[in-house]
């Protein structure tokens, strides 16, 4: 979604030369962590016995271990490649970024995370079909759950496309398109074979690996500039060829009454999203009692926000050390800034030190998508198999075995639908990607869970409408909107069907969302059962009762 697509329609590889030198360093690193965490996933896939287990990991993990896996799954490729790329083409408006992920968390956690935990088995749809007619609320729950996760892979499998390209020197489209089919294939190897147990460990390893990489580009960033954050800040601004603005509201949003909209919609997703993602609501469930979640919570919250200080640095060390022309180049929609700026900082195109840095921070952001992508990936199929297949098709009447099998079968074709879609969406912005997943969560998601918790009125037409009628309204805005068509960085960029001129829908579809549930609960003939939500209210804020 940058504005510098126009100037450079043509993705070259700044770093391929640099990297061609040491590429089967790149290839082994790459290699190895993949062996690695397969290794993992078989291990993990021969304890996976019960739907427990694959679900919810058996519920054994500790506080402490499920915070860092929580970590993982947050810290995104659109964390790690798509703010970095953000801040250096934007200044502070990419910066926003960071600030909308990390309060969105924090609204996540006081509203929604112990009680969903509290009051659910495996997914969402357990939680809304408690005090509602269990086959219409599991069906819209599971379809919603579905939706996001495919619009938040679509966001990964253009990161994996961009890096991956970049390191090994491919620039055909067709090539990009193999890296994200692979991709897929590795994501549905994770899902089927290690269920809920493999992927909470590679989660876990993801994040110590991520944070670690991390800190130590911010370290080597900071130590170019002496650790003076001012000088640094100068620098940025002096080299973006934008001075002080650089560093001021206003290169992206702000521009005219359109950019400003998009800037509230965007803020308005951003801070709300997270509370309705799947596949963050569900490791709440891996934990086996309330208190281990709430210590899960208190390490994710120092991890997560450590990270978020550390993309500043990242991005604003990349538009200090490198022009924003490569950067451009390199991917339009800056994707690359983060593994330029570490080839960059380790010696530069054609030394050892940057190549060497440059395959490291390349194989943990790797690693990032891969985690992400499988637990977006379980989230969807565990969702299929258990609202849709176990209790909407079956009525109640599958064993577990057969929840299980389902489960697999959706995650297969969970791979296909997104390795198709991820290849469309590789030159966009993954940070603006992933910001799209959050409009669709915060419109069709939050609003159902809220009211369900908090609200006796709420009624199953009322889910039924919030959920449709915020998914609806999402998706058909995004569709006619400039992500898809009319702009050199849409998705379609030779044809224009854009009627709606927010690149963000959340503006228009949370509200919607909210306001649905409202009315649809107010005109339903259905009265809400009162005693179900006493007992739902006690066992969402006590635990009594939770699995």
């Amino acid at each position: 979604m940058s504005a510098a697509h126009a100037l450079y329609p043509t993705v070259q590889l700044a770093a391929t030369e640099g990297a061609s030198e040491h590429r089967p360093l790149i290839i082994t690193l790459f290699a190895a962590f993949v062996v690695a965490t397969l290794f993992i996933t078989v291990w993990a896939g021969r304890q996976t016995k019960s739907a427990s287990d694959f679900y919810a990991g058996g519920r054994q993990f500790t506080g402490f271990q499920n915070g860092l896996a929580v970590s993982g799954d947050y810290m995104s490729a659109a964390s790690f490649l798509g703010i970095a790329g953000a801040i250096a083409l934007f200044g502070y408006d990419g910066f926003l970024y960071s600030i909308g992920f990390l309060v969105a968390w924090l609204v996540a956690l006081l509203l929604v995370a112990e009680p969903l935990r509290n009051s659910g088995r495996y997914t969402m749809g357990d939680v809304l079909a408690y005090r509602m007619r269990q086959r219409p609320v599991r069906t819209a729950a599971g379809t919603s759950t579905i939706v996001v996760s495919i619009f938040y892979l679509l966001a990964q499998m253009a990161g994996a496309g961009v890096l991956v390209s970049l390191l090994l020197g491919i620039t055909s489209d067709a090539g990009k398109v193999l890296i994200v089919a692979l991709v897929g294939i590795l994501m549905i190897l994770y899902v089927t074979i290690g269920g809920m147990k493999g992927t909470t460990w590679v989660q876990m390893v993801k994040a110590v690996l991520l944070i670690a990489g991390t800190l130590l580009i911010t370290f080597l960033i900071l130590l170019k500039f002496n650790f003076n954050i001012s000088d640094l800040l100068g620098t940025a601004a002096s080299n973006s060829g934008k001075g002080a603005a650089f560093l001021e509201p206003g290169l992206k949003y702000g521009v005219d009454n359109i950019s400003k909209l998009d800037f509230i919609s965007l803020g308005i997703a951003l801070v709300l999203g997270t509370a309705g993602l799947p596949h963050i609501l569900i490791r709440f469930y891996t934990v086996p009692t309330a208190k281990a979640a709430r210590k899960s919570v208190n390490w994710a919250i120092g991890i997560i926000g450590a990270f978020y200080l550390m993309t500043i640095v990242l991005g604003f060390g990349a538009a200090a050390i490198l022009k924003q022309d490569d950067i451009v180049a390199s991917n339009k929609a800056g994707n690359t800034a983060a593994p330029l700026a570490a080839l960059e900082i380790g010696g530069g195109s054609g030394s050892t030190g940057g190549a060497i840095l440059l395959a490291v921070i390349s194989a943990v952001a790797f690693a990032t998508i891969l985690a992400v992508v499988a637990g977006l990936t379980l989230a969807s199929s565990s969702s299929f198999a258990h609202d849709i297949y176990a209790n909407v098709i079956r009525k109640g009447q599958a064993t577990e075995k057969e929840e299980v099998r389902a489960a697999r079968w959706a995650t297969v074709a969970i791979g296909i639908v997104s390795i198709g879609l991820g290849a469309l969406a590789r030159d966009l912005n993954v940070a603006g990607l992933v910001a799209l997943a959050f409009a669709v969560a915060a419109s069709a998601n939050l609003p159902t869970i809220l009211y369900s918790l908090f609200w006796k009125r709420f009624t199953t037409q009322g889910a039924l409408w919030s959920i449709y009628g915020g998914l609806a309204s999402s998706v058909l805005l995004v569709l006619f909107s400039p992500v898809v068509s009319s702009k050199p960085s849409s998705m379609f960029p030779d044809v224009d069907f854009a009627w709606f001129p927010l690149e963000n829908p959340g503006l228009i579809s949370i509200p919607l969302g909210f306001l649905l549930g409202w009315v649809g609960s107010l005109i339903s003939k259905e009265k809400a059962d009162s005693d179900k939500y006493a007992e739902l209210e006690v066992k969402s804020l006590t635990g009594v009762g939770a699995h």
